[in-house]
């Protein structure tokens, strides 16, 4: 990994803005189709008093090359429900999953609303470190960490689960299949 890069919590509008900058730029209409199994995407988009609103919550973790942010993973729990119909739908799918017999609607999850590393970083390590840091910040917080990945993006999903995500469910919304994937924290 790039020995410049180190990872923190959002902790300025400034950052939230840089992530912003990157979601735009990664977007999923925004990538030639032949780029975007080997650099992945993104496909919801957060307005800035969006990531406001995540960051009082749960602040995000973010990987900065000095000042830059160059990647990021979006932290959030069922208080940000009602501000944004992508994450309503996931937590919605999620609170009807068990997972080892446990109802999900029961527990106290995690959800990452959204992971991405800019383009010029990728390969790095970056994703890992991210989800590293996430761990160390929530895992006292939370029993699992869950998220959704379009099917159309396998290097997405290879990224979460070496990150140590597993499949729990396959799910269609929004014109895709989403794999759930869920990292249990109380196993490790």
């Amino acid at each position: 990994m790039n020995q410049r890069i180190t990872f923190h919590l959002t902790e300025s509008l400034d950052e939230l803005r840089q992530i912003k900058d990157i979601q735009k730029r990664h977007q999923k209409e925004t990538i030639v189709p032949e780029l975007r199994e080997r650099t992945g995407f993104v496909t919801a988009e957060y307005d800035v008093s969006l990531l406001v609103k995540m960051h009082e919550l749960l602040p995000a973790i973010i990987a900065k090359d000095g000042d830059k942010v160059v990647g990021y993973a979006l932290v959030t729990d069922r208080r940000i429900i009602g501000n944004h119909d992508l994450l309503d739908d996931l937590f919605n799918q999620i609170n009807q999953l068990s997972f080892k017999g446990c109802p999900l609607a029961k527990t106290n999850y995690t959800v990452v609303g959204q992971l991405c590393i800019d383009r010029n970083y990728g390969g790095q390590g970056i994703a890992q470190g991210i989800y590293k840091k996430y761990q160390s910040q929530y895992s006292g917080a939370f029993e699992y960490c869950l998220t959704d990945v379009d099917c159309k993006n396998p290097r997405s999903l290879r990224t979460h689960l070496r990150a140590g995500f597993q499949i729990i469910h396959k799910i269609e919304y929004g014109n895709a299949e989403w794999d759930i994937v869920l990292w249990d924290w109380k196993t490790e």
